[in-house]
This record gives C-alpha cells, sequence and structure tokens, in this order.
C-alpha cells in the first residue's frame, strides 16, 4: 500500500547540516539566483522541446530541491504543477546508494505511487555536489507528455481500472551515467510512446536538467558549499515564519467547505471534496476528511502528492505575494489527506483524471472556505474544465499527430473583491500559453472556425465573473475524439453571494442530423472528415451581493454583450429604457430602485 511511503515522504525533513552563517542580504540574493537559475532552465526546454505541448504551451517547471528533498526554488510556472516535483525526488532519494548517485547524472519519474502527480508528468532531475562529495541539491525540470504508453493515446483513459492501463510507470530511473546516455534505457523510453516528438522532448529535458546544474555548479564555486546549505536554510525558515504571520493576523476558528464533481466517468454521481480550515493563532490545519472514499469511484482518483501541490499552490495565492515560494510553505501548515479517500488513493487506482478532478476541487474548497477570511485574496487556483477535445489521427507514413486541444479560450477567471473577472485566463494556468488557431491549423488537420465570449457565462456579482467562450473546431481529416465533461452541474463557485459561473458543455456532429451533447465521457469516437465539435467553456464565479454592483457597470456589460438585457433585471436587479440597438439605453433609476429593494426582501444565498 503506498500510505506508508506517503508519510514517509512528506514527513517534516531537518535542515542541511552546517556551521555557517549566511546574513539575510547573501541569502535573498542566493534565493534570486536559484530563481533565475530555474527560469533559465524552464526557457530552455521550451525552446528546444519538439512537441507543442512544451515548445508552445509552456507545460513546463524547474524546481531546485535541496539534499533533503526540501523545495528550494522554483521559476513561474503553472501554479498547481510547482509544488509536485520534491517527492519524487524524495523518492529517488532513499535509493541513491543503490543506484549508484554521481556528478553527471541524470534521472526520470513519474510513478503517481512513488510521489509523482500522474503519469504524463516526467520528472527530470540532475544531482549538484560539492568539491568534497557531498550531495547538496537537485535541479529539476517537470514537463507534461503528450504521450504514455498505454492503451489510449495521450495517456487520458476515462475507462482505466488500473494504473497500468495508463502508460509506462517510472519509479526512478537513470537515464545518464556520470554524464553518459543510457542508450538502453533511452530506447526504452522512446519504444514506449507513440509520438515521434517524445524523443526530443526528453533529450530537451535532459539537456535543461544539465544546465541547470551547471550554474548551480557555478554557485557553489562562488558561493562555497557551506554558505549555499545556510543559505537554504534561511529562505526555508524565513518563508515559514512570514506564512505564519500571515495566519496569526487571520480570524481563529473552523471555516469548512464542500465542492463537488459531477460524477466520475462510469456514471456515479456528486464526488465529494470536503475540507475544514482550522485557524488558531500562526496554526493553519487543513482536514480533508469527508471527502469521497466510494471504491466504486472511476477516474476521479488524485495522488497524494497532487493533492499536497494543489492545496500550497492556493495557500500561496492567499498570502503576501512576496513570500518566497519553497518548503517553508509546507512547514507552516498541517495537511490531514485521509488515505484510501479521492485525494490518497488505495495503490494503483488509474489517476491521470484525477490530476483535473479532483485535483482543482482541492484548491477550490479551500478557497471558498477561507473566503470570509480573506476575501481581498480569494481567487480559486482551478480550471474546472474535466478534459479537453483530444484528437488523433494518422499521417501519410503512419506516424501519429495529436491535437491535445489546449486552445485559446476564455474560462474560469472569478472575481475578486474590487475586481470584476479579468483576462481570459484564470491564474491557475500561470504562464501557459494556449495554443492559437493559427498554431493548431499549421500543426494538425483542423480548423477553428469560432471563438467568442458567450454571453451571461460568467456568474453575477458586485463584482462579476468574466464569460467563457465557445469554441468551435472542424476536422479535415478523419479522427478520434476523447473527452471527459463535467462542471455542467457543479461549475465554478461564486463567492460572498456572488453567482455560480456559466456550465461547461460540448457537442460533436454540429450542424448535421447526428448533432448529440457529450453527457459524460466519451473515448476514442470515429470522427469523420468535417465534423465539428462546439466546446463552451465555463465562465468565472462572481463574488459579492449583484445587488450592490453600480447600475453604470451593468449596463457597460450590457454594451460589452457581456450580460443579457433579462439577465442584468433578473440577476442585477436593473431596469433599462431604450435599447443597445437604437443605441439609447439609459439606466431606469427609478425602477432599478424599486426592483432592488423588492429583490432584496428575498433570502439571498451567501456562499
Amino acid at each position: 500500500m503506498p500510505y506508508e511511503l506517503n508519510r514517509r515522504l512528506a514527513a517534516k525533513r531537518p535542515p542541511l547540516a552546517t556551521g555557517a552563517q549566511v546574513d539575510p542580504v547573501t541569502a535573498d540574493i542566493i534565493r534570486g539566483a536559484f530563481e533565475t537559475i530555474c527560469f533559465e532552465v524552464a526557457t530552455h526546454v521550451a525552446r528546444t522541446a519538439t512537441s507543442a505541448m512544451i515548445n508552445q504551451s509552456n507545460e513546463r517547471n524547474a524546481s531546485i530541491v535541496d539534499a533533503h528533498g526540501r523545495l528550494a526554488g522554483l521559476s513561474v510556472g503553472i501554479p498547481q504543477l510547482m509544488f509536485i516535483s520534491p517527492l519524487s525526488i524524495r523518492y529517488a532519494l532513499e535509493n541513491q546508494q543503490q543506484d549508484d548517485w554521481g556528478p553527471g547524472d541524470v534521472f526520470v519519474g513519474n510513478d503517481p505511487y512513488a510521489g509523482g502527480g500522474h503519469l504524463p508528468d516526467y520528472n527530470v532531475f540532475a544531482p549538484v555536489y560539492s568539491e568534497s562529495g557531498e550531495l547538496l541539491m537537485m535541479q529539476a525540470i517537470q514537463c507534461h507528455q503528450g504521450d504514455t504508453g498505454g492503451k489510449d493515446p495521450g495517456g487520458f483513459s476515462p475507462d482505466a481500472l488500473d494504473l497500468w492501463a495508463e502508460g509506462l510507470i517510472i519509479p526512478g530511473l537513470k537515464l545518464l551515467h556520470r554524464g553518459k546516455p543510457r542508450r538502453d534505457v533511452m530506447e526504452l523510453l522512446f519504444r514506449n510512446n507513440r509520438l515521434r516528438e517524445f524523443r526530443g522532448d526528453i533529450w530537451a529535458m535532459v539537456g535543461a536538467a544539465q544546465l541547470g546544474a551547471r550554474l548551480l555548479q557555478e554557485l557553489v564555486n562562488e558561493y562555497g558549499a557551506e554558505p549555499l546549505k545556510a543559505a537554504i536554510n534561511a529562505n526555508i525558515d524565513k518563508t515559514e515564519a512570514r506564512f505564519r504571520e500571515e495566519v496569526a493576523d487571520w480570524n481563529d476558528g473552523s471555516y469548512a467547505a464542500d465542492v463537488y464533481i459531477d460524477h466520475d466517468t462510469a456514471g456515479n454521481r456528486d464526488v465529494h471534496v470536503h475540507v475544514d480550515c482550522t485557524i488558531s493563532g500562526d496554526r493553519l490545519t487543513l482536514d480533508f476528511s469527508g471527502s469521497d472514499t466510494r471504491p466504486e469511484l472511476q477516474a476521479v482518483w488524485n495522488t497524494f502528492s497532487n493533492s499536497r501541490g494543489y492545496a500550497a499552490a492556493q495557500l500561496a495565492a492567499m498570502i503576501d505575494p512576496a513570500i518566497p515560494k519553497n518548503e517553508g510553505l509546507f512547514n507552516a501548515i498541517e495537511l490531514v489527506i485521509p488515505e484510501g479517500s479521492i485525494l490518497n488513493p488505495p495503490d494503483n487506482k488509474p489517476v491521470v483524471l484525477g490530476a483535473f478532478h479532483p485535483a482543482v476541487e482541492v484548491g477550490e474548497a479551500i478557497c471558498i472556505a477561507l473566503s470570509s477570511v480573506v476575501p481581498e485574496r480569494a481567487s480559486p487556483q482551478v480550471y474546472k474544465i474535466g478534459m479537453p477535445n483530444i484528437l488523433y489521427g494518422f499521417r501519410e507514413d503512419n506516424s501519429m499527430w495529436m491535437d491535445s486541444g489546449v486552445d485559446v479560450r476564455a474560462s474560469d477567471v472569478s472575481a475578486v473583491p474590487g475586481i470584476d473577472g479579468w483576462g481570459s485566463m484564470c491564474s491557475a494556468l500561470g504562464n501557459l500559453i494556449l495554443q492559437t488557431a493559427e498554431e493548431g491549423e499549421s500543426a494538425f488537420p483542423v480548423r477553428h472556425l469560432g471563438r467568442e465570449l458567450t454571453i451571461d457565462s460568467g456568474g453575477a456579482g458586485q463584482w462579476r465573473g468574466q464569460a467563457g467562450t465557445r469554441n468551435i473546431k472542424q476536422v479535415l481529416a478523419p479522427a478520434n475524439a476523447s473527452c471527459w465533461m463535467v462542471s455542467m452541474s457543479n461549475p465554478l463557485r461564486g463567492m460572498g453571494g456572488g453567482d455560480d459561473a456559466g456550465a461547461y458543455e460540448n457537442r460533436f456532429m454540429v450542424g448535421t442530423e447526428q448533432e448529440y451533447r457529450i453527457e459524460n465521457a466519451a473515448f476514442n469516437v470515429p470522427m469523420p472528415e468535417g465534423a465539428v465539435m462546439a466546446y463552451q467553456y465555463g465562465g468565472g464565479g462572481g463574488f459579492g451581493n449583484p445587488l450592490d454592483r453600480a447600475p453604470e457597470a451593468v449596463k457597460d456589460d450590457v454594451l460589452d454583450e457581456l450580460v443579457s438585457i433579462a439577465a442584468a433585471r433578473e440577476r442585477y436587479g436593473v431596469i433599462f429604457t431604450g435599447s443597445v440597438e437604437a443605441l439609447d439605453l439609459a439606466i431606469d433609476e427609478a425602477g432599478t430602485n424599486a426592483l432592488r429593494s423588492a429583490l432584496r426582501e428575498k433570502p439571498v444565498d451567501v456562499q
């Protein structure tokens, strides 16, 4: 069972042993150097990888982990993924003697039950040593791969019954020994992947890890091993202290939230995530007891490492952004993630879709629970998409192409006090670059027919959630499509009395007699040449009572085609004279005041 291993990997690690002292300025300079190195590593892999998933979408994160397995530094990346790398490296550290670690080595791991996220997230890392041969740290680069060698192309298998169906499982594997590639190992990886671009991606990750290790070695040479260890310790302690200071300013108490996933891929409904956030002085406890444990659930199992990382990502967004992101975040909180639940599953449950749901529900639940404590920072670090429309087919040379569906869209952009949902990408996507129509059409036999904001899809509130888009795509050659639809009955939640976001929807064979709505999961569905799909992305949640929104702001929303005349009346209590078409739209102040007074007498569901 993985539980004992998870407990061991997540246990608090001691500081690095050193007698050196370092002043705060030097410690900050070294922290800045770590972040710069991670940025260069992440940029290197983005510029050298061969798949669009990495070299265009930026679905990668770089981090530095110290010799005790503590997160010491990271780069700007995708928030939920930035805190996941350390546990798979901790697993590898347990085996470093028998695996004969040394300078120049490079490793890879992706095992969800050995500290990993899900199988597509390959974590490549290289150790760095002192002049005396002491292990100091590891440079890691984590990237999402387009295929994992499982039963279904892309690794997303809505009907997988166990982990083996999802792809090649790598607990920890040495790719380079003392700087020399292991040909047999590399060929094993290449042979177990459908995509020809994978070969270039792995070499790009190896090169990026080597670059980071070389830059870290230069840092060791400049400052010395002992001051570097002292700086790592000081920065982790600083983050923990600063985090605890923030928590100490919050109101003591217990704050709970419940969120739901529409269904698993087998149709079991209302998959449940529960959290109790307890604040006592400078102590914060997150207890997910009460989350779903039904053994019959399918494809909604999230790894312990992912649950841990998503919790840290949400909390990092709810504190002073100047606080460094490192192991101190984990040291400052107590996490209770019940064994056997969907957030800490039994051994070898399939988890690839769990990295979407219930992973994002971890952050959403925390955000909702603490929204009354720190409302100004209650921005959910989540995206509520279940699984995009993944398309794949074959070229004339029988090589496979795959469009992973990470298209430019507006979705899940919620409001916070004082700010409407802004932009088109939720903050959870970080520096992810979504695929433009031009990029998609040049790489795959597809045509993007439409991509427009959908009226009334942003949650109403004193501050309005951003609208979602309806993306319409046509396939120009025979292909197969897979997806998993959720957030149709449980979209992104509004907070502080704001409305929930508009729901997701997905339709295949649009414009034909065979048009139909995807109600749950669809996998490997044949799509004939010319077939059209329409994917409605959910909007963002509103914040605050919609009746408190300035009528002029509602008028602007109507003119911008974000809110309909009917919704302005029903949800915001705003009545207009004139029309948009006649360009004489005006607020009926007397009617608006009367309607709002009447609506305020009705009970308001404050979430």
